[in-house]
């Protein structure tokens, strides 16, 4: 499978075309089918510039449900067994999405909400303004291979903070934003690079894979590249297609070392402190501290320690000397440098790297 490329073409056609597990991740802007009836007028009876276009339109809700599921198990398809895949749509059609997701086997993850932070407002003032979209995450399926989920690049990239399902991201406006020839906005409905930077660094590693089957005008090929992932796009509209093109002729992607994201400590080499020991990075009777320098113990031969009459681990004996149930004793110890005191922690990192290395 060629990488990198936008295939000119339709959706399921071009679909139908591609290898088996063959993708890492997909993510998907279909038709929201949004069922307008008539002009959307200002307060100045000026008219909006909404949906209309012919590749939105389906004759039914039995033809667009027809259409949903067919695309949606292609992908199913062409995903790898450890692959997922992001849809996203309005109060229109998510839950018609959602309801096939399950009917095909697709585990559903989570569902996120796209707050906008500049909606359009309700102009009749009929109806609450709708201020939000709907992305729905899924893995290929339940209790297969473990899906990519970068929990901690996620907290780091949100202060440190676990990463809820609400998110704030404006539209897409400004130089971001596409023109034609004429000045107008060149697609209805192209999604800001900000949401496909997210979602793509939370649920994909670099050099990964990621198939986009309503490319558009190239949103997620451009936020891929910009992150050292691959991409795939199909796009019926040969406007859209060549808009995608020279956008994504003009992104500079970033350097391996630039689009590394944080690991968890969970996936790294497991180093007991007794390998510290063995190491000589500790010897026996070296003392070892609190972080303010009150509490003391030492260090015995088989990576246990001593404070008084207390023996044990060093998580062990870290609660003990606290009167705690449990204590992370990588964080609690200390062991004295010419800089003053540093967490063992940074003990058991070098041992780790010289395992890497």
């Amino acid at each position: 499978m060629a990488l990198d490329k936008i295939i000119h073409g339709e959706c399921l056609e071009e679909l139908r075309k591609l290898p088996d597990r063959s993708v890492d991740l997909v993510f998907a802007d279909p038709p929201y089918n949004l069922q307008l009836g008539g002009d959307l007028l200002r307060p100045d009876n000026s008219k909006v510039d909404a949906v209309d276009d012919h590749w939105d339109q389906f004759e039914s809700f039995a033809a667009y449900d027809a259409f949903t599921r067919a695309w949606l198990g292609e992908c199913r398809r062409i995903l790898k067994d450890d692959g997922a895949l992001w849809v996203i749509g309005s109060y229109h059609n998510i839950f018609r999405v959602g309801s096939a997701l399950q009917d095909l086997g697709f585990w559903l993850l989570n569902d996120i909400i796209w707050r906008k932070a500049n909606p359009m407002p309700n102009f009749k003032g009929t109806r609450f303004t709708n201020a939000h979209e709907t992305l729905i995450w899924a893995a290929k399926s339940r209790g297969g291979r473990r899906y990519t989920f970068n929990y901690d690049a996620m907290k780091m990239a949100n202060d440190e903070l676990q990463m809820r399902s609400d998110w704030n991201l404006p539209l897409c406006t400004g130089d971001e934003r596409l023109k034609n020839d004429a000045g107008t906005k060149a697609h209805p409905t192209q999604k800001p690079e900000a949401l496909l930077h997210r979602l793509i660094l939370a649920t994909t590693r670099p050099g990964d894979v990621i198939l986009d089957p309503f490319f558009g005008t190239g949103t997620t090929g451009a936020a891929a590249k910009r992150l050292g992932r691959r991409y795939v796009g199909i796009e019926r509209e040969a406007e859209y297609v060549a808009l995608a093109e020279k956008r994504l002729a003009q992104v500079i992607p970033a350097t391996a070392d630039e689009v590394v994201v944080t690991g968890s400590k969970k996936s790294e080499p497991r180093i007991p402190f007794g390998q510290i020991v063995e190491a000589g990075l500790l010897r026996a009777g070296d003392t070892l501290y609190d972080g303010k320098g009150r509490i003391a113990a030492r260090v015995r031969a088989d990576g246990s320690l001593m404070a008084g009459d207390l023996t044990g681990s060093i998580h062990k004996v870290g609660a003990m000397v606290q009167s705690q149930p449990a204590c992370n004793g990588w964080t609690y110890w200390h062991f004295k440098t010419d800089a003053g005191l540093a967490p063992i922690d940074v003990l058991r990192a070098k041992v780790r790297g010289q395992l890497v290395s």
